[in-house]
C-alpha cells in the first residue's frame, strides 16, 4: 500500500504545480535521455500532460504516468526564476 500512497501523493505534489514551467528528462531507450521543456498542462487520474515547447519539439504535448515518476523513468524539474525544484518520490 506504500506505493498507491506515494502515487498519490506524486500526483498531489504535480496538481499544485498546474502551469508551471518544467524540465522533464526522460528515459528514451537505448542509454539515451530526452531532455525537455513545456508547462505542466493538466493532471490525471492516472496521468498528467505537459505542453512542449515548440521550439525545442516536433510534438506538442507528452503525457507519463505518476508511476514513471515514482520509478524515476522521467525526472521532473520545475524551474522558477533563479531555482529548480525537483519532483518525485523522495520528497
Amino acid at each position: 500500500m506504500t506505493a498507491k500512497n506515494a502515487l498519490q501523493d506524486i500526483r498531489r505534489n504535480l496538481e499544485t504545480l498546474v502551469g508551471e514551467k518544467i524540465l522533464l528528462r526522460a528515459n528514451g531507450g537505448r542509454r539515451k535521455t530526452v531532455e525537455r521543456t513545456g508547462v505542466l498542462e493538466e493532471t490525471y487520474p492516472s496521468v498528467f500532460v505537459v505542453k512542449l515547447d515548440q521550439a525545442e519539439s516536433s510534438f506538442k504535448r507528452v503525457s507519463y504516468s505518476y508511476a514513471d515518476v515514482l520509478t524515476e523513468t522521467v525526472e521532473l524539474l520545475v524551474l522558477r526564476e533563479d531555482e529548480q525544484i525537483r519532483v518525485g518520490s523522495a520528497e
